[in-house]
């Protein structure tokens, strides 16, 4: 027998085969309807019940992504998608994805590949300077950047090293954890994992955001309760509303009880290439840990969130072990980095590579014309809402993200999205709040251009009922 490997010639004439299917999919993806229409179980019923025997042409694996996997797709790169939030993709990440995979680089220590490891500080030390973040958490610093897999695993990570600070302190069953109840559900999930077992949701102002005299009361009243507060987070643009909470306010009574204070932007972190927005996190040289998705709002490929620490010491402490099988000179010298040590996997994907080639073919100015495109559009969505006697607005518009409910109530709030979301035209997110049901459209797609909000809004008169 033998082992049916590709040349070098196989692998460049497959390779063109699939970015020319890559780029005639970008081109033809608003043709699509937005949301898959199988039902649970057609993917699979196309597919053989037992894995191949024998090699397949390499043109029947491509004919089946048409034929198996495209109808099986909701199709997030549509300029039609208004849910959840944008998940950035663009033709120079995917190209930087796809050198990335070529390497095959698992750069768990500088050793292991010292451009995968300068590469990633480099970066990360560049979107310092472009959000405006503090100057102290370059690499240069005592701080740094870390891309991670997902701003929940930073979250989940910023509460482990809370934790391992406070073990001498206080026992694990006594931690508390503290966040807006508008806070994204990934914050109880990482208290749960992090093996926190108290999590204070705290009460929200009239703009959904966290009430710093609410939050300074619930740590009074657990520090009388033998309780230790552990770490609070603080959200800039939530999930639900992209409400903002105060992260100055936040962070000084952090300051004076002693807690870690983390930031969540996932979403919102990219609007701060443009200075109009920072305003909205005013407080950071108060912070101890912060994140943000390139992934979402800045066109690169997931996955890829940039996590920072103010102070590097207690991450590299929580997470450092050190088995003589990674041991070796450069470390040892304490002139590198081992990201091994600033998370909690051991082997890593070379992401800095689709971010660089992101920053560099867009460039700052790219960037913020894409932001500063998108809220314009979500504020002219806003206006129109708030002038039809029909629908009110949820929560103000500060980025992107619009929320709205028809006044009829919860009835014709849900029957409107599912109507919208039938039309194949575009996707929105019902969601709800103590105060009801409503809407949210999130503008963030690459490609979507005023012609698509107006579409959206073309539905939203159309299948709306009277007031």
């Amino acid at each position: 027998m033998t082992f049916p490997d590709w040349t070098p010639d196989d692998f460049r004439r497959h390779g063109h085969q699939v970015v020319d299917w890559i780029a005639d999919y970008l081109a033809r993806v608003e043709e699509l309807p937005v949301v898959s229409r199988v039902e649970p179980g057609e993917i699979r019923a196309m597919l053989p019940p037992r894995a191949p025997e024998e090699a397949e042409a390499f043109d029947a694996i491509l004919a089946d992504l048409d034929r198996v996997i495209v109808p099986g797709v909701t199709h997030w790169q549509h300029p039609g998608w208004f849910a959840y939030f944008p998940t950035g993709a663009s033709p120079p990440s995917i190209l930087g994805d796809l050198v990335s995979s070529g390497l095959g680089v698992v750069g768990f220590l500088w050793a292991t590949s010292p451009a995968a490891t300068e590469l990633e500080s480099h970066v990360m030390d560049w979107l310092v300077d472009l959000l405006d973040l503090p100057q102290g958490w370059k690499t240069t610093g005592p701080g740094g950047g870390v891309i991670q897999m997902s701003a929940s695993d930073a979250t989940h990570l910023a509460f482990v090293v809370a934790r391992h600070r406070m073990r001498e302190t206080a026992p694990v069953e006594r931690m508390v954890v503290y966040s807006s109840r508008e806070a994204h559900s990934s914050v109880e999930k990482g208290a749960r994992v992090a093996g926190v077992p108290h999590v204070r949701p705290v009460a929200v102002d009239g703009e959904l955001a966290m009430v710093p005299a609410a939050f300074e009361a619930a740590v009074v009243a657990d520090l009388e309760a033998g309780r230790t507060p552990l770490a609070v987070v603080s959200t800039v643009g939530t999930t639900g509303t992209t409400a903002i909470d105060p992260v100055r306010a936040v962070g000084q009574i952090a300051r004076r009880h002693g807690l870690w204070h983390h930031v969540d932007a996932a979403y919102a972190g990219t609007a701060m290439v443009c200075p109009e927005f920072r305003h909205h996190q005013d407080g950071l040289e108060l912070v101890d840990s912060y994140v943000f998705n390139p992934h979402k709002w800045m066109l690169t490929n997931f996955d890829c969130s940039a996590f920072w620490v103010a102070d590097r010491r207690p991450l590299i402490e929580a997470m450092s072990i050190l088995p003589p099988y990674l041991r070796n000179a450069a470390s040892e010298s304490g002139q590198v980095i081992d990201y091994r040590d600033w998370h909690v996997p051991l082997g890593r994907r070379f992401r800095a590579l689709k971010l660089w080639f992101v920053l560099r073919s867009y460039g700052a100015e790219g960037i913020r014309a894409m932001v500063r495109r998108h809220v314009e559009l979500a504020r002219g969505l806003a206006d129109r809402l708030e002038s039809d006697p029909r629908f009110e607005l949820v929560a103000p518009v500060p980025f992107s993200l619009v929320t709205f409910r028809h006044v009829a109530g919860d009835r014709a709030t849900d029957e409107l999205a599912a109507g919208l979301n039938a039309s194949g035209d575009v996707y929105v997110t019902p969601s709800h709040l103590d105060s009801g049901s409503f809407i949210r459209v999130s503008i963030g797609q690459r490609t979507t251009e005023a012609r698509h909000v107006e579409r959206l809004w073309q539905l939203i008169d159309e299948l709306a009922p009277p007031a």
